[in-house]
């Protein structure tokens, strides 16, 4: 590939996730987000639009979600949103699609444009996962997506099958299954906190971390975080050997 078209991408990439940026914090105010009532009455008007136009609501979270996973956002705002807003079925459901759409993208452009660059920068850093995952891609990035990708930063997880040149079938699937788990659980966070929410005018932490729908999830998503802790020291004891 052309280095000054290459260029030329990395720009227009760039200038999409700054315009993106502004256009969020140009709608958003910090002070209102920390106001319990302005999140009360936003819920409302998003739940009530969503009552009214759930097809719509569903395809542009998804065009969201496939946009901002392909500007390297990070995953779990855009789960606990999706649970906030569909539920924890439903939000899985929508959820797991865009991502994968979203990072099947991201990596079939990665390939094309940035192959070089991701082999200079990550290539030395997560050599023994380069090695890992050349026993059977398929198995063991769905086993890595699971675990919750060992700890990595999201955007880094999907950028870790360039090293390896992964076949792009095998990258779709391994995503699409492996994300299932720790989306499940991070979207039903979303939806506790929606009917808590809902349920109450006044925010208490004792009742938030007593309501059932809200530490049932977090107990999920710590086993996660286990799991995936006990699962990156048995790889690399298995590398040392």
């Amino acid at each position: 590939m052309n280095r000054n078209l290459k260029l030329i991408f990395g720009i227009i990439y760039i200038l999409c996730l700054g315009i993106l940026l502004f256009i969020l914090f140009s709608y958003l105010d910090l002070k209102d987000l920390t106001s319990y009532s302005y999140l009360k009455s936003q819920s409302e008007i998003l739940t009530g639009l969503k009552d009214k136009k759930l097809i719509l609501f569903i395809i542009l979270f998804f065009l969201f979600s496939v946009i901002w996973i392909l500007l390297l956002g990070f995953a779990s705002p855009i789960a606990i949103l999706s649970g906030f807003i569909f539920g924890p079925w439903l939000g899985t459901v929508v959820s797991v699609l865009s991502f994968t759409a979203g990072c099947t993208l991201l990596y079939i452009i990665a390939k094309i444009f940035f192959e070089e660059i991701i082999v200079q920068n990550l290539e030395k850093r997560i050599e023994k996962f380069k090695n890992f995952f050349n026993k059977n891609e398929l198995f063991y990035f769905m086993m890595f997506r699971f675990t919750g990708g060992f700890g990595i930063p999201f955007a880094i997880q999907n950028l870790i099958p360039v090293l390896f040149n992964m076949k792009v079938k095998n990258y779709f699937y391994a995503t699409l299954f492996g994300l299932v788990p720790t989306i499940f659980i991070i979207n039903s966070l979303g939806s506790g906190i929606e009917k808590y929410i809902d349920d109450n005018d006044t925010l208490k932490i004792a009742d938030v971390i007593l309501e059932p729908s809200i530490y049932w999830p977090l107990i999920g998503f710590i086993i996660i975080l286990i799991i995936s802790f006990f699962a990156k020291q048995k790889f690399f004891r298995n590398e040392k050997n």
